[in-house]
């Protein structure tokens, strides 16, 4: 499988996710469950697997109204940033000197081949981690092996303890994997400002004959 809609649509017919689809099925009927339906998967729209370059990991969605849409730490425009996305955009600003953006839409990183993946894709409203452990770890696993098979070399930047989990999954030494606390305003003051890791992701891409990824937004 050489893309992702086509490992999607494997992994729909596997028993895990047809019991995943029942429970979200239910889940959306009786409750406020973000991101919408129809942008579950939209980490996986704006980025091809052909040419995706680094890999962001997530927890899983915001749970307040109007912010989850699909992409790891990013919002819908016109919302209000997260705090978790300012120390984000502080960290861009000191470690590229571009402009603090205006907008907490990371499409733009997306459309050029990063992905922005929750390991788990859905929340209950007001509830972070409510859906925890009910098979969409099973499935960002798999998304996370498929990216370690890719043929270019990646950057795989894991934010926090959820995140860092997964580092076993990324076992080709050709990658680049960057390690570092979450940017929550709990932990950000113990490593992950100053960790510099768009520049040390552009450095690496170019390193590989890899085009770089413009971070400002």
């Amino acid at each position: 499988m050489n893309t992702f809609s086509e490992f999607i649509k494997h992994e729909f017919e596997m028993d895990y996710f047809k019991e995943l689809s029942l429970f979200l099925k239910d889940a959306y009927t009786k409750q406020i469950i973000y991101p919408a339906k129809e942008e579950i998967f939209n980490a996986f729209s704006y980025t091809t697997y052909q040419d995706l370059k680094v890999v962001i990991v997530g927890q899983d969605p915001y749970h307040q109204p109007n912010q989850a849409h699909g992409l790891a730490f990013s919002v819908k425009p016109n919302t209000p940033l997260p705090k978790s996305l300012v120390n984000i955009f502080t960290e861009l600003v000191n470690d590229t000197g571009c402009v603090f953006p205006y907008h907490g839409s990371l499409i733009p990183w997306a459309k050029q081949g990063v992905l922005l993946l929750n390991t788990i894709l859905t929340v209950e409203a007001n509830h972070p981690l409510s859906h925890q452990n009910k098979g969409w770890e099973v499935f960002t696993d798999k998304v996370l092996g498929l990216c370690d098979q890719h043929p270019s070399a990646l950057v795989f930047i894991l934010w926090g303890k959820q995140a860092q989990m997964k580092r076993a999954l990324i076992n080709n030494p050709k990658h680049l994997i960057l390690i570092a606390p979450h940017p929550s305003p709990l932990s950000a003051y113990h490593g992950f400002f100053g960790s510099k890791p768009f520049s040390k992701a552009n450095t690496f891409l170019n390193e590989n004959h890899r085009s770089m990824i413009d971070w400002s937004l």
